[in-house]
């Protein structure tokens, strides 16, 4: 919303410059963009005049000017169609900046001639789009009059309107709020009904109630329209308006004037004698458009839209033809021209809701739609259909009807009772009665005292509804700035938070991630149904009624889409190399136990192109941060079982394993993803990940309060023995790394694998696993007997889980 000094001024009297009036804004709770000044821009620009003009010897379009200038004759290149001498015109000094061409002018040479400055237009001085040739001004301007004041430039205030007081979208509604902040004294112009001079011819017709409870309508015939007056223009313009013509600069003026929207329809382009109020219809196949489809209306912005039976029309031919979507925006069909003689003017309410949904729907935004969407005056039809007759009187002439008034507004707000104590029970303001009062009458409300005081909202402020918003109104006009400022009670040193073992589970976690490298990343719970299809989800009952985009409609059964779509966006912005994390819930269905809670990784492996030896496999290295990260949770990693991946769509067959306690357990899942689903996602592969259960991980049983002892540290040197032991190729080797690892706790410090063979000499289906088992003595060197006991019992234990000796 924008407005100009001299505008608000009509409103308020106040001899208060723009800043003082933004800063009274401010205090008042509007929130203030920026403040315009256009003087500054123009203060390098000045009246000259032409004394001679003559040809450019090097190029025919152009002429070489002797500008009589503020700071005397200047000899400038001038290429407009319209320099002649005599031409009273603007001047810009070298130097200058020249805003509409966005360049500081500097003295060079224009085809061999120096030009000493420049004649401007108006679109280089952002004064309006033309650009034809120079401005040509009133030749009884003094040579070096400043451009500002030639134009009448003065100060424009931008301003953000809240959605709950539509009654700042007119200058009028704030000045109101700046009076009652005593900026200065309200002088709104009162409403002078116009009497009608003939009955009207077009009657109205309201078939829908619900969507325009109240329209109000006259004719006026025998204007006269063409372009408005200069202070018009200019007031339009000032603003970022574009000047039309009379009758329609006029519904302009007083939807920014007083926050009322109007239309005005060309009563020769009217079919019938009655405009119907109604809501969409589906054609019946007339004219060759087929039954069933929605009708359609062409708009003053010249584009096709089609209606459904949510949106409010107004027709006319007895209801049958569209000439304008209510409170949206009027049709071409009915559009005044310069021509028009006879207009029918409009000034009705529309539903809110109704306007709004219709916007939203046809993508359709206008002044018009703007202000309805927010809640215009309901008891302002009559009075804005005045106001608009007069000034249409006032600028084109004519002979006005009488109105022609169809429905009721909505009832005006009803009172309620409220306590004036409550203003300083709330905010701590010192305030008599006289003065909240003083402050709540000045802003329209009607005050009877009593005891408890009644007090009615005026009609244009249907945001207020109870006690606490008159406390608010009060505080804000008193200004914020006044409220008393009293420190808390000190109530001594903050109790120190105390995590649950959940929270500091994700914390921990969090941090350990972070530490090896990973970036967290935070998404949506949501994702698109395809998607989660794709990770065996997508069922209706997880789909979002209301969701907050369309690609976003389903609960999210892993967090790992969201990551693989995170690392492609990564990717395709030139950082291929992702290693992402996050600790989130998913949705398996739509019971309470449903929900899970997971730390799920990712990492897209991009090592740099050299002809050296490749990395070490990323998946190995992915599976280390896992069971690093599962110790610092404290799961129990030595009892795990590791168990190939199976029956999951999005994981890599024979590069995916599960980690588990027992086979209703599953902790982890990890692995390389499935080239499949990263092509669905847009994805590169390879991409690998795991998903860590947090609620399928035990908590670690708690710790001992007693101190550590000493560390026990063997004084003996440890020794290694190395078994090859053939195995079926589907067993799992973690199972016989874990039962060789149990044959002897006491002296079994660790089982590595350090080769896998099949071939020739192993049976086929078969495999060779070979094992160095470390052996740690405690108290005594070990003698050959007791090794070759140990020996045995490794031998034992893999035959138990059927691992036979290498012969």
């Amino acid at each position: 919303m924008k407005f100009t000094l001299s505008w608000l001024r009509d409103h308020l009297e106040t001899d208060a410059d723009a800043a003082a009036v933004a800063e009274a804004m401010t205090m008042a709770g509007l929130e203030v963009e920026a403040v315009h000044d256009p003087i500054a821009a123009l203060a390098p620009f000045t009246v000259a005049r032409i004394v001679s003009a003559e040809r450019h010897p090097n190029a025919d379009r152009l002429q070489v000017c002797q500008v009589d200038t503020v700071d005397g004759m200047k000899e400038i290149v001038c290429g407009a169609p319209n320099a002649r001498a005599g031409l009273t015109t603007i001047y810009a000094p070298i130097g200058a900046w020249v805003p509409g061409l966005g360049v500081t002018l500097v003295e060079k040479p224009v085809r061999g001639v120096v030009s000493n400055g420049m004649l401007c237009s108006a679109s280089e001085l952002e004064l309006s789009d033309e650009s034809d040739g120079i401005l040509e001004l009133a030749d009884d301007l003094a040579v070096g009059t400043p451009a500002a004041g030639v134009f009448g430039a003065e100060p424009v205030i931008d301003f953000e309107v809240t959605p709950n007081r539509p009654d700042w979208l007119g200058v009028a509604g704030i000045a109101r709020d700046l009076a009652a902040a005593s900026l200065g004294q309200l002088r709104t112009p009162s409403i002078v009904p116009v009497p009608g001079a003939f009955a009207s011819p077009i009657s109205v017709r309201i078939e829908a109630p619900e969507m325009c409870p109240v329209f109000a309508g006259r004719l006026i015939r025998g204007v006269k329209n063409g372009p408005s007056p200069d202070w018009l223009q200019r007031r339009l313009t000032a603003i970022g308006l574009r000047s039309i013509n009379r009758l329609v600069d006029v519904t302009n003026l007083i939807a920014y004037d007083r926050c009322r929207p109007l239309h005005v329809y060309d009563m020769a382009k009217l079919v019938g004698a009655e405009i119907v109020v109604r809501g969409g219809q589906q054609s019946e196949g007339a004219e060759g458009i087929a039954a069933g489809t929605h009708e359609h209306l062409i708009a003053l912005d010249g584009k096709t839209y089609a209606v459904d039976a949510n949106m409010c029309v107004i027709a006319d031919a007895g209801g049958e033809r569209p000439i304008g979507l209510g409170g949206v925006m009027g049709g071409e069909s009915t559009g005044c021209s310069d021509a028009t003689t006879d207009v029918f003017l409009e000034c009705a309410w529309f539903d809110p809701l109704v306007t709004a949904q219709t916007g939203r729907t046809l993508s359709l935004n206008s002044d018009a739609q703007y202000r309805f969407a927010r809640g215009v005056d309901p008891a302002s039809a009559v009075p804005g259909l005045e106001l608009a007759t007069r000034l249409i009187l006032d600028l084109c002439g004519g002979e006005p009807s009488d109105i022609v008034l169809a429905g009721q507004p909505p009832a005006n707000p009803s009172a309620f009772a409220f306590d004036p104590a409550r203003v300083g029970a709330l905010t701590g303001l010192s305030l008599d009665d006289d003065r909240i009062a003083e402050i709540l009458t000045r802003l329209g409300f009607e005050v009877a005292r009593g005891s408890p005081w009644s007090v009615t909202p005026p009609s244009w402020r249907r945001d207020v509804e109870g006690p606490a918003d008159l406390v608010e109104e009060v505080a804000r006009i008193e200004g914020y700035d006044a409220l008393p400022s009293t420190p808390l009670p000190d109530l001594g040193a903050p109790s120190k938070g105390v995590l649950n073992p959940r929270q500091a589970r994700v914390r921990a976690a969090r941090r350990a991630l972070a530490a090896m490298g990973y970036a967290e990343a935070v998404t949506w719970s949501f994702t698109k149904q395809s998607t989660a299809a794709l990770f065996g989800g997508g069922d209706d009952a997880l789909r979002v009624e209301n969701p907050i985009a369309a690609d976003l409609d389903c609960m999210r059964p892993s967090a790992l889409p969201n990551l693989i779509q995170a690392a492609a966006r990564n990717a395709a912005r030139g950082h291929p190399d992702a290693a992402l994390f996050e600790i989130g819930p998913i949705y398996l269905d739509d019971s309470p136990t449903g929900q899970r809670t997971v730390i799920a990784g990712l990492v897209a492996p991009r090592s740099a192109r050299h002809w050296g030896a490749p990395p070490e496999d990323a998946l190995f290295a992915m599976k280390g941060d896992l069971l690093a990260l599962l110790d610092e949770l404290g799961a129990p990693t030595a009892s795990l079982q590791l168990v190939q991946g199976q029956n999951r769509d999005w994981w890599h067959p024979g590069r995916s394993a599960r980690l588990q306690l027992g086979p209703k357990n599953v902790m982890v899942e990890f692995g390389a993803l499935h080239p499949r689903v990263l092509k669905a996602l847009d994805a590169d592969a390879p991409m690998l990940a795991f998903e860590i259960v947090l609620d399928a991980v035990p908590e670690p049983r708690g710790k001992a309060t007693k101190t550590r002892g000493p560390a026990a540290l063997a004084p003996l040197q440890p020794l290694t023995r190395d078994f090859a032991f053939v195995m079926e190729e589907g067993k799992p080797t973690g199972d016989l790394v874990r039962a060789v690892a149990g044959a002897d706790k006491a002296l079994i410090v660790e089982v590595r694998v350090f080769d896998i063979y099949r071939g020739a000499g192993v049976v086929e289906g078969m495999k060779s696993v070979a094992l160095e088992v470390v052996i740690q003595p405690r108290e005594a060197t070990l003698t050959e007997a007791e090794i070759e006991a140990l020996s045995a019992k490794v031998v034992a234990a893999a035959d138990k889980v059927g691992g036979v000796l290498r012969g």
